[in-house]
């Protein structure tokens, strides 16, 4: 009911999808990127110095909208929406 937003869990479910794109980010593209930066694998330093910003920006991303799912799960359970 809340992955689809019914009637009473539009704010969990909110929440639910943003924890769901920041598992995402973590999973395909900050840590990917952090195993170059820490040489867990194989890569250049030209490979390393590119691997910086996009796992730098999808952590910042992470950070703030850490801010709104926590929000969001606990607005629901002072006034489910």
């Amino acid at each position: 009911q809340a992955l689809t937003f019914q009637k009473g869990f539009v704010m969990i479910g909110t929440g639910m999808w943003m924890a769901l794109i920041m598992a995402f980010n973590v999973w395909f593209i900050i840590w990917p990127n952090q195993q170059k930066i820490l040489g867990l694998v194989e890569a250049t330093a030209e490979q390393k110095a590119a691997a910086a910003k996009p796992a730098l920006y999808a952590s910042r991303f992470n950070t703030m909208f850490s801010i709104g799912m926590l929000y969001c799960m606990v607005a629901q359970q002072n006034a489910p929406v």
